[in-house]
């Protein structure tokens, strides 16, 4: 395994190449769900002018990706740091104050990730009976992803927190951790 390279200054740490694989990997189940989303309302706006009779599926395949889309793209987000943040904290002074309140911010971000799995690692298993009316397909299978995204999420914000406690929080004299996956090692 040939050596990580050193982390340049003031930029961000750089990542393993599975980071950005498994980013990119999420980036196009959330592009596919969003095109599911558009083709299907597009479907619903056409046949309410059309003389064939609707297509009844389209509208749950809508809502359906909708919820994919939502908890693909968590974790990329989280690695990005493109997720809503309340920057308050980033105007203090003191960079040990202020790395300290990104790893516990981190860390909180990551017990809701396991929440958040755990919640939809039970649902996968318990609704395993129960099917969608319009699609039938295996109610099970909606919350696969939302289980993987919560995952992600929980690896990625323990990761970063590691990096964050070791590197100090972005813009800090003590270096930048979460910078995003443009300093990712190909």
């Amino acid at each position: 395994m040939p050596p990580t390279p050193a982390p340049p200054a003031g930029g961000p740490t750089p990542r393993p190449g599975w980071v950005a694989w498994l980013g990119r990997l999420e980036l196009a189940i959330g592009s596919v769900a969003l095109l599911l989303i558009f083709a299907s309302v597009l479907v619903q706006a056409l046949q309410r002018y059309s003389p064939w009779g609707g297509l009844s599926f389209t509208g749950e395949l809508a809502r359906f990706s909708l919820v994919w889309l939502t908890f693909s793209a968590v974790g990329v987000l989280l690695t990005r740091d493109e997720h809503i943040t309340l920057q308050l904290v980033d105007s203090v002074r003191n960079d040990r104050v202020r790395t300290a309140v990104h790893v516990f911010a981190l860390l909180v971000v990551a017990a809701v990730g396991v929440g958040g799995f755990a919640e939809a690692a039970n649902l996968v298993q318990t609704q395993r009976r129960l099917s969608s009316p319009a699609m039938d397909m295996p109610m099970s299978w909606l919350f696969v992803i939302p289980a993987l995204g919560f995952a992600s999420l929980t690896v990625r914000a323990l990761v970063g927190a590691f990096q964050v406690a070791r590197h100090g929080a972005p813009g800090t004299t003590l270096g930048a951790a979460v910078g995003g996956e443009e300093g990712a090692v190909r």
